[in-house]
């Protein structure tokens, strides 16, 4: 071994002894003849001392440049009093260097490795292999790491099987378009990379498995955002003769252990339940953050005011109302038509006082409810209240089986093909489709989709009903479906799961709003890599060999 001891590890009881380190140089300097450098490794930073006296060891040290890899032997001393640094974990200590040896130069930096570096995505992105290196960024990895394996842990004591599904799978209908690979021994034939494992890990409950689990890579072609990636990792779960109460229970216990682990906080469980409708009635969205109560307190300006009503248009709106409440009373262009008892109805039941705002939108509430938690986003993220508790976690329940399509004139599935009705509503099917409630739920961490899941349709009868109902024919069934209703038709156990995002659920642990920075190697918002120069031309030649012919762009 180069090394012996982490440069991060050393500290007043390693006094004494000598030692042999490596790691980079993170920073250098001269102070009366004597050359300082830190000394950085994966553990963190120590510094190295080398005195002239030490020729061979002074020589290299004044050769040696940032980024630069070194392996040093010395002998740790304790820093002379009042030079400590009580910002490192090592700032009572230092290395006097009686070998330097250096492993590798470096070229000069596109940027400084260090948290304060202002270098833009597109460049950190180019040079990950440098923005890693960043003690930030390891500390992201670091804590992306000890989750997942706390993950692995108790999973596997709840009686688990990690078991890996394919990547080179069948095209199927699961809400984004799918990444297709051709085939190339069946000219004319494509794979489709999985948007999630969900039929094959019901067929493995199907196999007698009985609870399965993978950190599953899943691939979905659809437009990236700071909280999507074309390819994301997810902690698949599904388990047999489990209601959903159940694998509700399971997944508030890893949660817990993973906060614990990760942050050292305790979760309190069980987590607090509301269904779709109530979410969408009061807050807007099925992604309501319980974190904050908010009340629209101005001051807006009328800038500000037409950007909120700009808003509301392109969430579909055709346009926004609004109140402001006065020492005089309420203005707004709307109040000429509102009669006084109304104003002080809408005073009452708001609770209204100088200075607040009221925002309208009219239309069904499919349309208002969504627009107006789209602008109780912005306003939230405009008045930045502080949070009553820093982690609200939520279950949403009983989410819509279907919704209708109107462009195709048929129905869809509002969440999942695969979700079961109420048993209570399965009847509706046959009289009002729209009206059946599914036991689809979603798990909601401070206002973002953490995870989502549902007890399956485990009779074949009942899946074949639903998928007929959203249009597809006995032979389109078996086309599209084939796979998993021969699988249902041998005596499928009542199952159920839930998927869980794991790059969202670091970042919100991190305190990080993209999940760019807790991924080794992410896309950019474009879809591109600046390191690997993905998505590349490929030679003409491959594509002959894969029966692929370029269409000449318009």
């Amino acid at each position: 071994m180069l090394r012996d001891h982490p440069c991060g590890g050393l500290g007043p009881a390693a006094v004494g002894r000598v030692v042999r380190l490596a790691g980079w140089v993170h920073a250098k300097r001269d102070h009366g003849g004597v050359c300082f450098f830190n000394l950085r490794d994966r553990s963190g930073v120590v510094q190295v001392v080398a005195h002239p006296e030490d020729r061979a060891a002074f020589a290299a040290a004044q050769e040696l440049g940032l980024e630069y890899v070194a392996a040093v032997t010395g002998k740790v001393e304790a820093r002379p009093s009042g030079t400590e640094n009580p910002k490192l974990s090592t700032g009572s200590v230092e290395v006097h260097a009686s070998e330097i040896v250096l492993l590798n130069p470096s070229k000069p930096l596109p940027f400084m490795i260090d948290d304060e570096s202002t270098a833009n995505e597109e460049t950190r992105l180019k040079y990950r292999f440098l923005d890693l290196r960043r003690p930030r960024m390891l500390s992201h990895m670091t804590l992306r790491h000890r989750a997942a394996q706390t993950v692995r842990r108790f999973l596997d004591g709840e009686g688990f099987l990690e078991v890996e599904t394919p990547i080179l799978t069948k095209a199927t209908p699961e809400g984004a378009r799918d990444f297709l690979v051709p085939c190339r021994v069946n000219p004319g034939t494509f794979y489709a990379l999985p948007q999630s494992p969900q039929i094959f890990k019901q067929i493995l409950m199907v196999s007698g498995v009985e609870r399965y689990f993978q950190l599953a890579r899943a691939f979905r072609d659809e437009d990236l955002r700071s909280d999507r990636q074309y390819e994301h990792t997810q902690i698949d779960m599904e388990m047999s003769f489990v209601e959903e109460t159940d694998i509700h229970a399971v997944t508030e216990r890893m949660m817990a252990a993973v906060f614990k682990e990760a942050l050292g906080v305790d979760i309190p469980t069980p987590f607090p339940k509301m269904e779709y409708a109530e979410a969408m009635r009061t807050y807007g969205s099925d992604k309501p953050d319980l974190v904050r109560a908010l009340k629209s307190h101005g001051p807006f300006s009328r800038a500000e005011v037409d950007r909120l009503g700009e808003s509301a248009k392109a969430l579909g709106a055709k346009g926004l109302a609004w109140i402001e409440w006065k020492a005089g009373g309420p203005t707004s262009p709307i109040v000429k038509f509102l009669k006084p008892e109304e104003l002080s109805a809408l005073a009452a039941l708001f609770g209204t006082k100088e200075g607040d705002f009221l925002f309208f939108c009219a239309g069904p509430a499919s349309l208002a409810a969504p627009v107006l938690g789209g602008l109780r986003k912005e306003l939230i993220a405009k008045v930045k209240p502080e949070p009553k508790t820093p982690w609200s976690f939520l279950w949403v329940v009983r989410f819509p089986l279907l919704e209708w399509a109107a462009d195709e004139n048929r129905w869809t599935f509002a969440h999942n093909p695969f979700t079961a009705p109420l048993e209570e509503e399965l009847a509706g099917l046959d009289t009002d489709p729209g009206s059946v409630r599914s036991h689809q739920y979603d798990l909601v961490l401070n206002g973002v989709e953490l995870a989502s899941g549902s007890v399956r349709n485990h009779r074949a009868e009942v899946q074949r009903k639903i998928l007929s109902l959203m249009g597809y024919s006995p032979e389109e069934m078996d086309r599209q479906f084939g796979l998993l209703l021969n699988a249902l038709d041998y005596g499928a156990p009542p199952h159920g799961g839930i998927a869980l995002g794991l790059d969202r659920l670091i970042a919100i642990l991190a305190g990080l709003d993209s999940i760019r920075d807790v991924i080794a190697f992410p896309k950019t918002q474009k879809g591109t890599c600046p390191l690997s120069e993905a998505p590349s031309v490929v030679d003409p030649r491959v594509l002959k060999d894969l029966g692929i012919r370029l269409e000449p762009t318009k």
